[in-house]
């Protein structure tokens, strides 16, 4: 790919491990409330059901149905309704203490930083482009140790919208003083990111980590990081 000068990432679950990071968060602040003592909930089920509420509740802030607000307010309080327990001051605990806490734990994707240094070796721009919050993405790049890697960072809430819309590419194409057709968008999310870059116009390396197997002609697709090595 001799034209590529400028590599965007995706930064949750692209390259910050924010599965394993939330896992670890909740697990210690359900430990901190002895909420299995309390309520006799199991934390394995009671991590599923907050996994299920959060992706379905990102993926309504994605589409433009809520907000942020909404997400903060609900994400802990519906996964407690779920055991049975309407306690809004217990999930406004949780929630208050789950963005800080979850900056305690910085675990990075299996073979990012190789693939960061690799990629800087071989003289790339490179740039993030999240859906995260604007307070917390810079914030995860700096105590993960990758935030040098970066040319420009650029999060949903500094730009009013939210990938897939094009307004977000392409404010961060223009921080980086990058043109499309020397661009490539590498990312987890099949709508936020694949179908958000192929219709801005981008190239995109889709990181399929949970094996979905899109069946999609010329999409270039990697189950490892070190997989992209192989394109770049």
């Amino acid at each position: 790919m001799k034209n590529i000068r400028h590599i965007f990432f995706d930064l949750d679950n692209t390259l910050w491990d924010h599965r394993r990071n939330a896992y670890l968060t909740i697990k210690e602040l359900f430990s901190q409330q002895k909420i299995s003592e309390q309520y006799n909930i199991d934390f394995e089920l009671f991590h599923d059901a907050y996994h299920e509420i959060n992706e379905k509740l990102w993926e309504q802030i994605r589409d433009g149905e809520i907000d942020k607000e909404y997400l903060r307010k609900h994400r802990f309080y519906d996964t407690f309704l779920r055991f049975d327990v309407d306690d809004q001051d217990l999930a406004d605990y949780f929630e208050h203490h789950f963005l800080d806490e979850i900056l305690k734990y910085n675990e990075l994707v299996p073979g990012a930083a190789d693939l960061l240094d690799y990629l800087e070796a071989k003289n790339y721009k490179m740039h993030i482009i999240s859906n995260g919050f604007q307070e917390v993405t810079e914030r995860k790049c700096v105590l993960s140790g990758i935030a040098d890697y970066f040319e420009t960072i650029t999060s949903a809430d500094s730009v009013g919208v939210r990938k897939p819309r094009p307004e977000i590419f392409q404010h961060s194409l223009d921080l980086a003083r990058a043109e499309k057709n020397e661009s490539i968008l590498i990312g987890d999310d099949w709508i936020a990111d694949v179908k958000g870059a192929q219709r801005f116009g981008i190239d995109v390396i889709f990181f399929d980590v949970y094996n979905d197997d899109p069946q999609e002609e010329n999409l270039k697709v990697i189950k490892h990081l070190s997989e992209v090595k192989e394109y770049l």
